[in-house]
């Protein structure tokens, strides 16, 4: 059923599709010791030098590859929050589930419960990230004016963030408030391959729960009770779109800490070449997103600071004005 006139924009999709490898593999070959191109393409087969092979192949390709992972969970999550809101300043980050995300992964960290399983972290995250989630879903977002959304997002976001300042406050040692300082301020350094695997069932559990609730989101735009006398069963797609956004927005926390407005501003900028239809959001979102991550991770491995700069930091300098023009831009009412 075609509800929407407009047709999708698929120079834009092909763009990004051809785009997103390419980033990944300039991210490869810049940063602080820039290599050849011809060394790059050498490195990543095993062949060269053991130095390039080792700076390719265990530090520049699983950062990028965490980089647009965790960038493209944020698309995805915010794409599909925005759908089941009906509210176009719907986003993880504003809404406060990705603080509450990053709150789950302090608290491990702080009680030295990390140590016990590789999979605390994710877990912890993804299941904090749900709570928040649900407990917007029981205080009625979806029928929330934009403004008092917002509201009931930085109340949430403040609460988590209090109670992460308070850990790092009484942090035992400065090697504790160190790992919490990377959940805060977020942050692809030093990943690899393994950290990765850890969090890829999730992500792709998260897709699949989404994708499947796509074209429910397409027959809500319709109203409630149209949605329902379609045969759409909204208790179910709820859990649903709510699980999955949070097992995206988890492990986007467990691999790379609190990001903000990447999941506000990708499905804005993809929503007009897509008919405003939100099914066809998700994925070039998703794709936007990890795109948009990865190039502010790799301007931050090219600019010529002492320090490296947080990429949760640069993600705000760079979404924040981003979140002020969706704002003042939308057509809903912020009353």
């Amino acid at each position: 059923m075609n509800l929407f006139a407009r047709n999708i924009n698929f120079a834009f999709i092909g763009l990004l599709i051809i785009g997103v490898p390419a980033l990944i593999f300039a991210s490869l070959f810049l940063g602080t010791t820039p290599i050849p191109v011809i060394d790059v393409a050498a490195g990543l087969f095993g062949i060269g030098s053991t130095s390039d092979i080792i700076i390719i192949q265990e530090i520049r390709l699983p950062r990028a590859l965490a980089a647009f992972v965790a960038g493209a969970c944020l698309g995805a999550a915010g794409g599909a929050l925005q759908g089941l809101l009906r509210n176009p300043l719907a986003d993880p980050g504003v809404l406060g589930v990705s603080s509450a995300a990053a709150l789950g992964a302090v608290i491990v960290i702080y009680f030295n419960l990390a140590a016990l399983s590789v999979w605390i972290v994710p877990v912890a995250s993804i299941s904090f990230a749900l709570g928040a989630t649900a407990l917007l879903a029981l205080v009625g977002a979806a029928s929330m004016s934009p403004t008092r959304l917002i509201l009931v997002g930085v109340g949430l976001s403040s609460f988590a963030g209090a109670l992460t300042s308070l850990a790092m406050t009484m942090s035992p040692n400065p090697f504790a408030l160190a790992d919490l300082l990377n959940w805060l301020f977020g942050t692809v350094a030093n990943r690899s391959f393994h950290d990765l695997a850890l969090v890829m069932p999730f992500v792709l559990l998260g897709i699949l729960l989404v994708a499947a609730q796509a074209r429910n989101l397409t027959v809500l735009t319709l109203g409630e009770e149209t949605a329902e006398s379609l045969g759409v069963d909204l208790k179910r797609t709820r859990v649903l779109l709510i699980t999955g956004a949070s097992l995206l927005v988890g492990a986007s926390v467990a691999v790379a800490g609190a990001i903000g407005f990447v999941g506000i501003i990708a499905p804005h900028l993809v929503r007009p070449l897509v008919g405003h239809d939100p099914a066809k959001v998700i994925a070039p979102a998703a794709l936007l997103g990890g795109a948009l991550l990865l190039g502010a991770d790799t301007l931050i491995r090219v600019l010529p600071f002492d320090q490296e700069m947080r990429l949760g930091v640069v993600a705000a300098l760079i979404g924040a004005p981003g979140f002020v023009w969706v704002a003042a831009t939308t057509r809903r009412s912020l009353a």
